[in-house]
């Protein structure tokens, strides 16, 4: 990877290890809302869903766009199988290692 794709991973993961930013997610890509509307699901004041859309766009999770006084966040898909892209990745590369320690136990010469 390079620096710049190091800088959009930790970008995207930072944005979704909130709870409250991954439910946001999930509202968003199940169809476009107001951030008022969102803001109106949580114990929290407008101003702080605001600061986690804003995260969560700043990743390029989501996009917004302006419909006369309301703002209206998306989901970006695209960005969604980008996240699904790199677990799978890592993933891979966990399973090679377990792999390794699994053939490395299988000939442990302290079993003979």
């Amino acid at each position: 990877m390079t620096e710049s794709d190091e800088d959009r991973a930790d970008a995207l993961f930072h944005a979704l290890a909130d709870r409250t930013r991954r439910d946001i997610m999930r509202r968003v890509l199940a169809g476009e809302h107001s951030v008022s509307v969102l803001a109106a699901k949580y114990d929290m004041s407008f101003a702080a869903v605001q600061k986690h859309v804003a995260v969560l766009e700043k990743a390029g999770l989501i996009t917004k766009r302006r419909n006369g006084r309301e703002q209206l966040a998306s989901g970006d898909m695209e960005a969604v199988r980008s996240v699904a892209s790199m677990l799978t990745e890592l993933e891979q590369v966990w399973r090679g290692r377990i792999a390794r320690i699994d053939e490395l136990i299988a000939t442990d010469p302290k079993e003979d």
